[in-house]
C-alpha cells in the first residue's frame, strides 16, 4: 500500500502492513493484517518505524490517530511464532527494536491518539501506552499476558504502565497478565474514555481535528512540558514548564490567541 501525503512532498513509501492517509491535519496508521489480529511482527515494527519518522517531519500531519484494521483487533500483540525460538542475543535486540519504537511514538512531538478498537494485548497494549492519550471501544480488550508465555512485556510496558497507572495496579496487571475489559481499564486510567464500537473511530477523528485545528507550537510546548516533567523533581518540571510557557506566550500564536479571545474572533495560527 502507497502512503500518499497531502501537504509537503515525501519519498514514496510502499507499506505491506500499514494503511496511511492524512485529511484535515489528521494523519490515520491503521496496522492492517487483520488475519493476524494486527500482530506486531518484525516487518509491521519496521513499517511503524518508517511511517512515524515520515510523519514527525510533514507538517501536513499536526496529530496522528493510530488503529488496528478490522472488528477484533487494534493489535493483538507480538508474533509469538517470531519469540519461540529466540537466543539471549536476539531478545534482546528485539526488544530494544520494539522499544526505538515506542519512544518514536512516544516523543514525536505531535499528539497521537490511540483508538483501541479491540484486542490491546502485549506488544499492542505497549504502543497503545506510548501513544499521548487512549480512547477504546466497549469490546476492546487490554492487557499485558506475556508471564504466562514465560516472558515479560519487552517494549517498554513495565516502564510506562506503573507511570500511568500506578506501581500496584500495574504488578498485579503485568504478574496476572490478565485482560481488562474496556470498563476496567478506564477505571484503572489506562484509557480515557469508553465508547460504543460503532461510535469510535467517528468520535476520536472529531477529537484529533479539534486538537489539529490549535497552533502545533503550542501542542509541542505542552507534550514537551508534560514529558520533560515526568523525568524530573516537580521544581526540575516547574522550571521547565516555565520556559516553554515563555516561547509559547512570546510566539506568533501566542500572541495571535490572546488577540482573538479579546477581540472575540476565531484564532489563526501560523504554527510559530
Amino acid at each position: 500500500m502507497s502512503l500518499n501525503f497531502t501537504g509537503r512532498a515525501l519519498p514514496d513509501m510502499n507499506f505491506q502492513n500499514l494503511l496511511c492517509d492524512i485529511a484535515d491535519g489528521v494523519a490515520t496508521v491503521t496496522v492492517n493484517r487483520p488475519d493476524k489480529l494486527n500482530a506486531l511482527d518484525a516487518r509491521t515494527i519496521g513499517e511503524l518505524a518508517a511511517c512515524f519518522g515520515e510523519l514527525g517531519s510533514n507538517p501536513a500531519a499536526r496529530v496522528v490517530v493510530l488503529t488496528g484494521a478490522g472488528p477484533k483487533a487494534f493489535v493483538a500483540g507480538a508474533d509469538i511464532g517470531e519469540l519461540a525460538s529466540l537466543g539471549a542475543a536476539e531478545a534482546h535486540a528485539l526488544a530494544r527494536r520494539g522499544q526505538a519504537l515506542m519512544d518514536l511514538v512516544e516523543h514525536l512531538g505531535k499528539p497521537v491518539i490511540a483508538a483501541v478498537n479491540g484486542f490491546a494485548l502485549g506488544g499492542g497494549c505497549e504502543l497503545a501506552l506510548a501513544c499521548s492519550f487512549r480512547w477504546a471501544a466497549e469490546t476492546a480488550r487490554m492487557g499485558l499476558p506475556e508471564t504466562g508465555l514465560g516472558l515479560i512485556p519487552g517494549y517498554g510496558g513495565t516502564q510506562r504502565l506503573p507511570r500511568l497507572v500506578g506501581r500496584g495496579r500495574a504488578l498485579e496487571m503485568i504478574l496476572r497478565g490478565n485482560m481488562l475489559t474496556a470498563p476496567e481499564a478506564l477505571a484503572m486510567g489506562l484509557v480515557n474514555r469508553v465508547l460504543p464500537a460503532a461510535e469510535l473511530q467517528g468520535a476520536v477523528a472529531t477529537l484529533a481535528r479539534e486538537i489539529a485545528a490549535r497552533s502545533s507550537l503550542t501542542l509541542r510546548c505542552a507534550l514537551d512540558a508534560v514529558e520533560g516533567g515526568l523525568g524530573a523533581d516537580v521544581a526540575g518540571g516547574l522550571r521547565q514548564e516555565a520556559g516553554l510557557f515563555a516561547v509559547a506566550a512570546s510566539s506568533d500564536d501566542g500572541h495571535e490567541g490572546c488577540r482573538a479571545f479579546l477581540e472575540k474572533r476565531p484564532a489563526r495560527f501560523i504554527d510559530r
